[in-house]
């Protein structure tokens, strides 16, 4: 079966796609058949070498987005057949899902959005469980106020959608002008690129997707969580009552099918901005790295 797969760190000529043995489930585990996946930041980061002691040992396949179909289902109570949503987190279990069959425990996957195709689910793994488990950590309830910093990205749009559908007021920082529309189209009350724009210290949670650090704008007592694990730690905060945290994403299907009940109702909607086939993976990276993106670079196989 074909893998894309690394030996060597580097551009996204090291990018190969290679003929590897075909995986075979174990106890608690999912064959499934991948349809689609996406390009994600860590994935560009893990094949540069940016990561450093975390990466698996090479040679390795990368991706942690997947949509697929099952093959073997053994006994997760998935039959064979049904269309399934996973990401497996690659840099801690070696697992990457950008292969034709991939096994996965099945406590990481979850069915799939019924109202969307699968190309447009393969992109909703990664940065939606992100979103999900940072908003579950800074527990922001119905009429609190949030503001996210990067609201117009992957993990930043998905947030503002799914903390508007909890009931959350928020506001957002998005880094360009032509970012406004789709975080006031999605709910957000206030919308600027400059950070300044936000009443300090009005806040009961912040949100940062990309490293700001609007520790300004976050209440006495209040919640402050990043996912820029390459900005460091937030500042400390503990003299005003501030909880920190880098929220790491998790392996979580039980997450997953709440963001298809998301998908399905029309609360949460997916973003592609582009479709590329395996053979093209070269040019998705590139198209990847040139950025200004209005959603994610999906891989079809």
């Amino acid at each position: 079966m074909r893998a894309i797969r690394i030996d060597r760190f580097g551009p996204p000529a090291v990018l190969d796609t290679v003929d590897v043995p075909e995986p075979a489930p174990g106890p608690g585990e999912v064959l499934i058949r991948t349809v689609a996946t996406s390009i994600n930041p860590v994935d560009d980061k893990t094949r540069e070498g940016a990561i450093g002691e975390g990466t698996p040992p090479l040679p390795l396949t990368l991706g942690w987005d997947l949509a697929g179909i099952v093959v073997d289902g053994g006994n997760s109570g998935l039959r064979a057949g049904e269309r399934v949503i996973a990401m497996s987190h690659q840099l801690s279990s070696g697992r990457g899902t950008w292969a034709d069959l991939v096994v996965l425990p099945a406590h990481a996957v979850a069915a799939a959005p019924g109202s969307i195709s699968l190309v447009e689910a393969a992109t909703l793994p990664l940065p939606g469980l992100t979103a999900w488990q940072t908003l579950d950590w800074l527990a922001v309830k119905e009429g609190e106020r949030l503001l996210i910093a990067g609201a117009a990205g992957a993990v930043g749009g998905c947030a503002l959608q799914i903390a508007r559908a909890r009931g959350v007021k928020v506001d957002a920082l998005v880094s360009r002008d032509a970012q406004v529309a789709f975080a006031r189209e999605h709910g957000a009350d206030v919308v600027a690129t400059d950070r300044h724009a936000f009443q300090e210290r009005s806040y009961d949670a912040v949100f940062d997707t990309f490293g700001a650090f609007v520790t300004e704008a976050v209440a006495d007592g209040g919640r402050y969580a990043s996912i820029a694990t390459q900005a460091g730690p937030v500042p400390g905060l503990s003299s005003r009552g501030v909880r920190t945290t880098v929220h790491q994403v998790r392996e979580d299907g039980a997450g997953l099918n709440e963001l298809t009940k998301l998908v399905d109702s029309g609360a949460l909607q997916v973003r592609v901005h582009a479709t590329f086939g395996l053979q093209e993976i070269h040019a998705a990276h590139a198209r990847f790295l040139q950025g200004g993106l209005a959603g994610k670079i999906a891989v079809v196989f």
